[in-house]
């Protein structure tokens, strides 16, 4: 089987939800599954830690997960039209895999959910490709030839999939949304597979 990390963090449930959507995409290709990993939450206290392991949700993920897998999709909220403090400091801590050149070659894709429609979804998308650019990955977004791409009233870009949250996070995933997200997570799965062969 061929891996497909799909790292997210997420405050709300929006963007878990989105990732769960990228995962059923992965799995729609032969030989590929998803393995759903988030990032845990950070502190202005410096005492203050998480526990090891999440009372809910995905596990953390571990620079283990990363080195093993053949393509990545990471997903964020958008903070002020950038990623999330959490995953950029987990993104910080992987040093690392850069010095060893452990992500070089390995396709990528990015996802995310705002609380308004023009709230900096494709800077948080491009905010998100930087690190993974400069690990030397791959980066895939979501062609137009993906036909709820040219006819979605809410989220989805080239960039990466989206989705418009609403300001008081009460909106859910729209179809076109669900469509976005799983066609991107299949593209990511089957680069991954032609890449392996």
């Amino acid at each position: 089987m061929i891996n497909i990390l799909v790292l997210y963090y997420s405050r709300s449930g929006h963007v878990a939800t989105m990732a769960n959507h990228i995962a059923r995409g992965i799995e729609k290709v032969p030989d590929c599954t998803a393995v759903l990993r988030t990032v845990p939450a950070i502190s202005t206290t410096c005492e203050a830690t998480e526990e090891a392991i999440p009372e809910t949700g995905s596990p953390y993920v571990t620079h283990d997960d990363l080195r093993q897998c053949a393509g990545l999709a990471l997903g964020s909220p958008t903070r002020f039209g950038n990623m999330a403090a959490p995953l950029k400091y987990y993104l910080d801590q992987t040093s690392d895999l850069w010095l060893s050149g452990e992500l070089i070659g390995k396709p990528a894709a990015v996802f995310t959910a705002t609380g308004s429609l023009h709230g900096g979804q494709e800077s948080t998308l491009l905010s998100m490709m930087l690190p993974l650019i400069h690990h030397g990955m791959l980066m895939l977004g979501i062609p137009y030839s993906e036909p709820a791409l040219m006819h979605t009233q809410d989220g989805g870009t080239p960039y990466g999939a989206s989705h418009f949250a609403g300001a008081n996070n009460d909106r859910d995933l729209s179809d076109t949304e669900m469509q976005l997200c799983q066609a991107l997570g299949q593209r990511l799965a089957k680069t991954a597979k032609q890449l392996q062969t």
